[in-house]
């Protein structure tokens, strides 16, 4: 990275979530008058500006200028309705495919491909394995290619196999299926997130996610409605119906995807063509803010270009980066106590008496609690700053409802069972705060778009987990597998207090080396470090 020759300092969050340069000696209410009157001054309280200049090959060097001012009211208008929206549609679109088989689970799927339970989670893992495997190849891809191909690409490959899942004949074609959309949906939620990054600081970047998990639920409510549509239509024997469901929600990904192929910029500086018309979405004074916003909130990204590669010594140096091992392991465990009831949710539905169409309507208001809760929980945790001990108190929100389930007697009336299965399935999800915490302390561009995969490498490891503790002996009931569930939502909650207890014993650490430096020291300091990394002095972790 060009930025190592050039120097830059790096930013740390301040209490309220927004990003401030360390070496200052204004007080927080002078920092916070600073930001009402005008967007300048992160330059002028540092070092020196010529710390923070991008890499030559940077897109958007043309429009870096460290004087530039702007004001906040600028900055809201110019983004959400492009960017945002657009890749909530195509998460929409990512879960509409994803989510399918649950539905079609809830119909004669099993029984005309002369499966059980067991062959179905064999399906599932194979799909979980596929995708983990494709996390990483598919960022790496994406940071050569740019995310604005790449992620097209993926769009149209996988719904071309979703819809060819209506002409499944038995195990086989199932298991190759599986397989051919875990490799072509694995790494789309880690480029997503490093398409936003070129648009969005990081405090907000959460609230983005939040947008962006919001719409898989809504895919979910969406395609309950669809299913319970599609599953009504019947061949000439009067089955098959799960087909038409396939076929349909396919067709659908497919549009979204030819779509994105000529919505979707490569950057701020570069949206002219395509849908986005002759004169590109933004002026040149739009493109500025842009750029110095972005720039000033977090210099490493000027540190790489969006189709520049990461080479295989840099993801060495990412992948051993043990100050983001703590999110990984918490990625590990933290969803397990929800996963089982997220995949089996219709098959218990249908296992106490519900019908098949009652059953996808019950999955509903889980959704819709999912939505209030996932919103409230991001709001809370940057409001707070509190993002890993959140993270604990929605662990013990999940252990209760385990526990109530495991011991909720078997002859117990269908609906109790519901509302527990409902709460769990619709509990608050750290999810995207936890996303956005990775990108916060990669430090780097390269480590940014390593731990991201990685992240959701963690994520589908649990998920390959999950999916195998609810297994066909222990049906309907699954008296066991919440058992382990239990012991997994106090694993959890532990991870989440030894991850905030690291992070924050390594901010005391930096700020004590930092504190006790002069102003010529540090500048000889980032001089001698000029590599910006979460291993610098100046840096300070989120958590």
């Amino acid at each position: 990275m060009a930025i190592e020759a050039k120097d830059a300092t790096q930013v740390a969050a301040d209490p309220k979530g927004s990003q401030r340069t360390l070496d200052t000696n204004l007080s927080d209410t002078e920092w916070q008058q600073s930001k009402t009157q005008a967007v300048k001054g992160t330059f002028d309280l540092t070092e020196g500006q010529h710390l923070y200049r991008p890499i030559d090959g940077y897109e958007g060097l043309h429009r870096w200028d460290p004087d530039f001012t702007w004001t906040e009211s600028e900055e809201k208008r110019l983004i959400d309705i492009r960017v945002c929206t657009f890749a909530c549609v195509t998460f929409f679109a990512l879960q509409l495919d994803r989510g399918n088989i649950s539905q079609a689970l809830s119909s004669t799927l099993l029984e005309d491909l002369h499966m059980n339970t067991n062959d179905y989670n064999l399906g599932q893992t194979i799909f979980l394995v596929v995708f983990l495997v494709a996390e990483m190849p598919s960022q790496l891809i994406s940071k050569r290619l740019g995310p604005d191909r790449w992620i097209p690409i993926q769009m149209i490959l996988w719904s071309i196999i979703a819809a060819c899942q209506a002409f499944l004949s038995g195990r086989g074609s199932f298991f190759a299926c599986r397989a051919l959309l875990g490799l072509f949906e694995g790494g789309f939620i880690p480029d997503t997130v490093l398409f936003l990054s070129f648009f969005y600081k990081s405090n907000e970047l959460p609230n983005r996610l939040t947008c962006f998990w919001v719409s898989y639920t809504v895919a979910g409510i969406i395609g309950s409605f669809l299913a319970f549509g599609f599953l009504h239509i019947k061949d000439s024997h009067g089955g098959g119906s799960w087909r038409y469901l396939f076929a349909y929600e396919g067709l659908i990904t497919g549009v979204i995807g030819i779509i994105a192929i000529f919505w979707m910029p490569a950057s701020p500086v570069q949206t002219k063509g395509g849908f986005r018309g002759r004169e590109g979405w933004f002026n040149e004074h739009e493109e500025k803010i842009i750029v110095n916003r972005i720039l000033r909130d977090d210099p490493s990204k000027g540190s790489m270009h969006n189709r520049q590669p990461v080479t295989p010594r840099r993801l060495w140096e990412s992948l051993k980066d043990y100050h983001m091992w703590p999110i990984f392991l918490v990625g590990l465990i933290w969803q397990l106590p929800t996963t089982p009831a997220n995949s089996y949710l219709t098959l218990q539905l249908r296992s106490v008496g519900f019908s098949t169409f009652q059953t996808n309507l019950l999955t509903i208001p889980s959704a819709v609690i999912a939505i209030i809760t996932m919103i409230t929980t991001t709001q809370l945790a940057e409001r707070t700053n509190q993002r890993l001990l959140l993270g604990a108190c929605c662990e013990l929100w999940y252990l209760a409802l385990v526990i109530a389930l495991e011991v909720l007697p078997e002859k117990a009336m269908p609906w109790p069972r519901w509302a527990i299965l409902t709460l769990l399935v619709g509990g608050p999800s750290i999810h995207p705060v936890l996303v956005a915490l990775t990108s916060r302390n990669a430090g780097s561009v390269r480590t940014r778009t390593v731990a991201s995969a990685l992240y959701n490498m963690a994520i589908q490891l649990s998920a390959i987990a999950g999916s195998n503790i609810y297994v066909n002996d222990d049906k309907p009931y699954y008296k066991h597998g919440n058992k382990v569930l239990i012991a997994m939502a106090v694993t959890s909650f532990v991870l989440f207090i030894a991850a905030k207890f690291f992070y924050d014993w390594w901010n005391r650490h930096y700020a004590s080396k930092w504190a006790a430096m002069s102003s010529e020291q540090r500048e000889h300091y980032l001089r001698e470090n000029p590599e910006m990394t979460n291993k610098r002095y100046d840096f300070r972790f989120a958590s």
